[in-house]
Formats: C-alpha cells, structure tokens, sequence
C-alpha cells in the first residue's frame, strides 16, 4: 500500500508540472534593443576626415592654411632649402652641382598633433638649431562662414630654444614670439586663397644690428590651384608693412617669396620649389634675405597618418 502511495503521489506531480503553461519569454531569443545594449556603437562620423580638394595640406609652402587636423591625428613636415643660389657660376657649374643639390641645405622637421576639435599644435625644428612651437585655433569654419579663419600663436628659440650657448661673444635676442590670423577662402574644388597677417617679435637678432625696431609686421599672401586631380601650383610672397627689416648693406632685404609644384598622393605630398631665401619659421620669413640676392631650389614633404 506504502508503493502504490508514493507511485500515486509522483504521478500527480507529474501532471500538475504538465498544466502548469510555460511562459514564451522561458525559450525567447534576446530581443533586438538586448543585443544592442551588448554591441558596442561604432565611432561617431568625423567630417575632419573626409579630403579638401582644395585645401589639401597644412601649408602652402611656408604660410599656414587653415585645413583641420582631426583630433588626436599626426601630420609629418619635413623641408630642405638647398643653400646654393641658383645663380652662383655658370649654368655648366650648376649642372654639375646637380642645381644645388649637391650643395649643403637647412633641414626642417616638423611633426602636428589634433589636441581637440579646431585646435592643433606644432613642434618644428631647423637645422640652424632654430626650434618653433605653435598653435592653431580655428575661430570660423568655412563652409558655415564665407571664410575660413584661425589664429596660431608661436614661439621659436634660437640655439635649440635656449637649451645651447650662444657663439663666443654674442649677444642675441634668443626668443621670437608671433601671432598671425589666417584667413581663407577656397574657390570650389580648385584654387584657394590666403590671406595671413602677422606680427613678429625680436626680428632684429643681434641687438646692436641697424635700426630701433624689434618687430615686424607682415603681410603674407598666398595661392594653390590644382591643375589635375594630383598636381596643383602654389605660390605666396611675405611683403613686410612695418618694422624691423634687416639690412644688406644697401637697402631693406627682398621680402621672401616662393612658387613651387606639388604632388599628391594618398596622404602623401612631394612639393619641389624656388625661394628667394631659405626661411621657413616665422622669424626667418621676416627678415627675408639676408646677405644675399639669390634663388634658391628645395622641397617639401609631408605626410598624414589618417
């Protein structure tokens, strides 16, 4: 009797368990708001990104664009101005020195970094122990505003930024402050125009030099028009309005001016051109040529990693 007691009790468990209705969310697959609370979402779109046809670099040749960095992205500058005028000897000699490319250069490297959205900064380096550091702020985005504008702020130290002596004897004004408003405006897909006012500080290098300025106030003015989808002119001319210029014995120095071909490829650009002198820092471009009256050769090479 006690086993047909429990074989009775277990059947009726059996069946109760049987009516009981199972529940469809007991089998249910994961929903789709459940799967996506699990899936991480993809990164958010940054226009900064996409190519400027027209404004394709952070440079024309030395001037400043106003093309964006995106944020925490690399851009690579490397530049060489061959010291050998062009004008030197004859047209056999300078063959020979395959135009100046045999001849010694000054040597810039320069690497930019996107600090956030609209802000970039700078660390630059000349093989005249000349170092500059600058930032960039975007103040008006083209597109929303007619123009482009930004202002970069600069500081550029002789003799590694202080870090060395000066030679025997000298007595220098070390440090060149700069500020300078960028404005642009790009024509389509084409050309770009420049236009970059600027005043620079301590131009006058050695204190006891001509004059009782230390400051200059320069105009540069600046263009790039692409002929294909690859290769685009470029030229700009530094003319100074106020200041301190130098002196070559007889006469202000020639303002830096200097045109050039380019050549894109990927992130990558090859730029050949021709300069009345060697400058590339702001200070350097300021005071123009100095000691000579030539056309110097050289090159610009960069490179995006984005």
């Amino acid at each position: 009797m006690r086993a047909a007691g429990l074989f009775a009790a277990s059947a009726l468990l059996v069946w109760l368990g049987a009516a009981v209705p199972v529940s469809a969310d007991d089998h249910a697959t994961p929903t789709a708001d459940a799967q996506a609370a699990t899936t991480p979402a993809p990164p958010a779109y940054d226009e900064d990104l996409d190519p400027i046809p027209a404004e394709p670099d952070f440079h024309v040749i030395t001037l400043p664009t106003n093309l964006r960095l995106p944020k925490h992205k690399l851009d690579f500058r490397l530049t060489h101005r061959f010291a050998r005028g062009l004008s030197e000897g004859s047209f056999g000699n300078l063959a020979s020195d395959f135009f100046g490319f045999d001849g010694g250069a000054q040597i810039g490297f320069g690497l930019r970094f996107g600090l956030f959205r609209g802000n970039q900064v700078e660390v630059y380096r000349t093989s005249d122990r000349t170092i500059q550091i600058s930032d960039q702020q975007e103040l008006l985005r083209e597109g929303k505003s007619p123009v482009g504008l930004s202002v970069v702020a600069s500081v550029e130290g002789l003799n590694n930024f202080g870090l060395s002596s000066a030679p025997e004897g000298a007595t220098l004004h070390e440090f060149s402050p700069s500020v300078a408003l960028v404005v642009s405006r790009r024509l389509g897909t084409r050309a770009a125009l420049y236009v970059v006012p600027s005043w620079v500080g301590n131009t006058r290098i050695t204190p006891s030099a001509p004059g009782d300025e230390d400051g200059t106030l320069v105009l540069g003015l600046g263009a790039r028009l692409r002929l294909t989808k690859t290769m685009a002119l470029v030229g700009e001319i530094h003319p100074r309005l106020a200041g301190y210029a130098g002196d070559l014995g007889s006469g202000d120095p020639a303002s830096l001016a200097s045109f050039g071909v380019e050549w894109r490829v990927g992130g990558h650009a090859f730029q050949i051109n021709f300069s009345n002198a060697l400058g590339t820092t702001p200070a350097q471009v300021a005071r123009g040529q100095q000691g000579t009256e030539d056309w110097f050769i050289g090159f610009n090479l960069t490179r995006k990693f984005y």
